[in-house]
């Protein structure tokens, strides 16, 4: 009985700690699409550019989530969180002098070298926090995996998926009053350094670093990863050559398009529909809290009522993300936006299921052992997403405005939707 209460305490403890380590990442990562609107006012940095940016650092992430995802599932999680995060908020600090070192580097102060610094500046910082950013995700997956059974995971896999929502809601709501694109890096940045603290003094990594006894192991599990050779063709075995992993995989790009396509570009497609700075910000601050709950009640309703199969729930979901797309289109009247925000909402509780839900699959169908490789490796086919969200929306905005942007994702969101169906009576593992 003892056992058992501690147990408790430390597994609620590491998923609430790292629930707000982990949200600590989005305040230094989300913040940059705040800081474009700015920057294109103040510069004239072109959407596009803005946009082959945000490619090259999306592509960069997703190889870095599929490398610290191997790697995390033979290190410490706390140690590993402490280290992405300390150097994401150092490269956050130097973001705000980017300007300076432009004129510094050009010895201008303005002109086409200067821009031209200055968008080469950011966008090798932006490439290297994207580089450590990948050390946040895997290791929070490994410490879930550690501390929550298999038939519970859907539902405490998704109450920790909240923080990457409470993370970009309130990175969005402070950036959406800041008027300085300099002050969007270095506020989330100031932040930060006390999640990194925070992480250090409260998180544990395994239930045996505390002296409790490890979960359970599941049907074909690895033993122990001592052996590397024995390790690599694990992986090898359970990750990269699983068709169900790929497949979701595949699903987890369709997914993330839709999400991007709002998150990256949200504030400057509301500014350019005709909302003010404050409302743009709160209204992708909503998204994320309507995302809030839809993961919440996806992971219910995957444990209580589908039996842990939440494929079931993800197929049915997109679907209901492409229905509010397609309503999105047709709400071409800004003046009033509380329909388009509600609307907006209900897609963010809807998309947010799948999310969350794709990775419980994933870990389920591959063991703790090998749970944070197989989210690597769905995170890296997530972030290819940005091929498509990055210069192509950009430029795709500059030539032909934001509205149509919507029945695009609608479109997405099917095909997403089809890719996990296929999934419908894949069985449980566990």
């Amino acid at each position: 009985m003892q056992t058992k209460k501690s147990f408790n305490y430390w597994q609620w403890r590491v998923i609430i700690c790292s629930m707000i380590g982990y949200s600590m990442f989005y305040f230094v990562r989300k913040n940059f699409s705040f800081a474009m609107p700015l920057l294109n006012k103040e510069f004239g940095i072109s959407n596009a550019e803005f946009g082959a940016i945000l490619t090259a650092g999306g592509i960069i992430y997703g190889v870095s989530k599929l490398i610290n995802g191997i790697i995390a599932d033979r290190t410490n999680a706390r140690w590993h969180l402490v280290l992405g995060l300390s150097v994401c908020v150092a490269v956050n600090f130097i973001f705000g002098w980017s300007a300076s070192l432009s004129a510094m580097f050009t010895g201008s102060a303005s002109g086409p070298d200067f821009i031209g610094g200055l968008v080469t500046i950011m966008a090798t910082l932006y490439i290297i926090n994207q580089i450590f950013q990948g050390c946040g995700f895997a290791p929070c997956n490994h410490l879930m995996v550690s501390w929550v059974p298999p038939h519970e995971l859907a539902t405490k896999m998704s109450i920790w998926n909240v923080s990457h929502s409470v993370g970009a809601f309130i990175a969005a709501v402070i950036c959406g009053y800041l008027t300085s694109w300099q002050m969007c890096f270095w506020v989330p940045a100031t932040i930060s350094l006390f999640g990194i603290l925070f992480i250090i003094v409260s998180l544990r990594d395994t239930p045996k670093s505390v002296g409790l006894p490890e979960l359970p192991r599941i049907e074909g599990e690895l033993e122990e990863a001592g052996d590397k050779k024995e390790f690599r063709k694990f992986i090898l075995h359970k990750v990269f050559l699983n068709p169900v992993i790929w497949i979701l995989a595949i699903t987890d790009l369709f997914v993330y398009v839709v999400r991007f396509a709002i998150l990256d570009w949200g504030p400057s497609m509301l500014k350019g529909m005709g909302l003010s700075s404050a409302l743009s910000g709160w209204t992708v601050a909503i998204f994320e809290v309507a995302g809030c709950a839809g993961m919440l009640c996806a992971g219910f309703i995957s444990d209580k009522l589908f039996n842990s199969r939440s494929q079931r729930v993800c197929a049915v979901e997109m679907g209901l993300v492409a229905l509010c797309l397609v309503a999105l289109y047709f709400v071409q009247d800004m003046q009033q936006p509380v329909f388009f925000l509600i609307l907006l909402a209900l897609a963010g509780f809807f998309l947010y299921g799948p999310q969350a839900l794709l990775g419980v699959i994933a870990s389920n169908e591959v063991s703790k052992k090998a749970a944070s490789s197989a989210v690597g490796l769905i995170g890296f086919m997530s972030y290819i997403s940005t091929l498509i969200t990055g210069y192509p929306l950009g430029k795709f905005a500059d030539t032909y405005g934001w509205h149509s942007i919507f029945i695009i994702m609608a479109v997405v969101s099917v095909i997403g939707g089809l890719c996990v169906a296929i999934l419908w009576n894949l069985k449980k593992k566990a």
